[in-house]
């Protein structure tokens, strides 16, 4: 699927797909450089806000449980304040090693997902200020044979 994006080729529209890009190579460092000095990651089904050098701790987790992980963009929207990009997109991989939560670890099954999931990101002098990940946990936990 293509992605859709009002006000193509803007400065912010460029930052979060070198965001993607940049988890995509499991680089945890170059991740973290892209947020604001005072930036943070928010996981919102796990529950768990990250700030500083922790906002790497999400790529590596991802890429430790699903070493083929891949980002599907479907649509990206920057809206009209310019400082706002909205993301839907699905998160695809094999779990093939564990899978740190808050909640405890979960064991490789071997089984595949594909899990949609919503980003706000609000974006100020060219860096990430938030990233809001609105994951489907109970989906992601239901393709792993969990539930």
């Amino acid at each position: 699927m293509k992605a859709s994006v009002i006000n193509l080729n803007s400065e912010n529209e460029k930052l979060i797909r070198e965001l993607y890009r940049v988890a995509e190579i499991q680089d945890a460092k170059g991740f973290v450089e892209l947020f604001a000095e005072d930036g943070y990651f928010w996981d919102v089904s796990a529950g768990t806000k990250y700030y500083g050098e922790d906002i790497g701790k999400t790529v590596d987790v991802y890429a430790t449980a699903f070493p083929d992980m891949h980002r599907e963009l479907y649509d990206l929207y920057v809206l009209d304040d310019e400082n706002t990009v909205v993301v839907e997109l699905s998160l695809n991989g094999t779990h093939k090693g564990p899978l740190q939560m808050p909640s405890g670890t979960i064991e490789p099954t071997g089984k595949t997902i594909e899990v949609p999931c919503c980003d706000v990101f609000k974006i100020e002098n060219g860096k990430i200020k938030s990233f809001h990940c609105y994951s489907a946990g109970t989906i992601l936990l239901g393709q792993l044979g969990i539930f």
